[in-house]
């Protein structure tokens, strides 16, 4: 397995396509790693993952060939240097509406100066290709990623403030809950013109604090379109879609 690398790629300006994995199996994770998405996200949020399953699944993804990335529950700062410990390369926290919740995920990601993030980080000095403990300690705040999900009105409002926060890496849309946020509750269609305007206020206050953004997306269509867009880190679907696509298209052809 070779060393992190999803931080320096995105940090030199390159796109990232994910998936995302709800299912709390390793197995399905890695399968979708080696199909050759550069990364996974592993969904203890909304998703079946548990703590066991969660650091089994990091080390499968690598496996697969993948950066493994945790999106933690909502407000669960304390499972996010569990995360890093077990090698993850990023951690996604969603429902970041100020900049004292921005703080906040910082203090639980990154090393002194810059966060609060306790030592322990025994699985991931096996992953990280580290020459030891001083150099993980040393490099850990870059190697390592902090997302910021914006997915309230609240949260667009801040949005300068959350991406200007030392230590958050980068501003990720969840377009679902923004267009149930932005229609108070009367739908649910990420495709709605508020939703539409909300993404550029949000590329630029992470181009202005000098980050970069990422979106969830449904498909590869969806996926491409945000990138020329200026998106760089991108979740092209999912465990349950692709298992549902496969599941009726063999139905389909069976004449069913």
């Amino acid at each position: 397995m070779t060393a992190f690398t999803l931080s320096r790629r995105l940090r030199a300006g390159e796109t990232v396509y994910t998936s995302w994995c709800s299912l709390p199996s390793p197995l399905v994770a890695e399968t979708i790693a080696q199909a050759g998405f550069s990364s996974i996200v592993i969904d203890q949020q909304h998703g079946l993952w548990d703590t066991g399953t969660t650091l089994a699944a990091v080390t499968a993804v690598r496996q697969g060939g993948a950066a493994a990335v945790v999106r933690i529950p909502v407000g669960a700062f304390a499972t996010v240097s569990r995360a890093l410990d077990f090698g993850a390369e990023a951690v996604i926290a969603p429902m970041i509406n100020t900049a004292a919740d921005a703080r906040a995920l910082v203090a639980a990601a990154k090393y002194p100066p810059v966060g609060e993030r306790s030592w322990g980080p025994h699985r991931a000095l096996m992953l990280a290709g580290t020459s030891g403990i001083k150099d993980y300690l040393h490099n850990a705040n870059d190697l390592t990623l902090t997302l910021a999900m914006i997915e309230t009105a609240v949260a667009l409002d801040n949005a300068e403030a959350i991406a200007a926060t030392d230590g958050i890496d980068a501003l990720f849309v969840g377009p679902w809950d923004l267009s149930i946020a932005l229609s108070r509750g009367a739908d649910i269609d990420p495709n709605l013109p508020a939703v539409d305007r909300a993404l550029d206020h949000v590329l630029a206050a992470a181009a202005k604090a000098g980050k970069f953004a990422g979106l969830y997306c449904a498909d590869a269509a969806e996926g491409l379109a945000a990138a020329r867009r200026g998106f760089r880190f991108l979740s092209v679907g999912g465990d349950l879609g692709y298992l549902r696509a496969g599941a009726a298209a063999q139905v389909k052809a069976l004449g069913g």
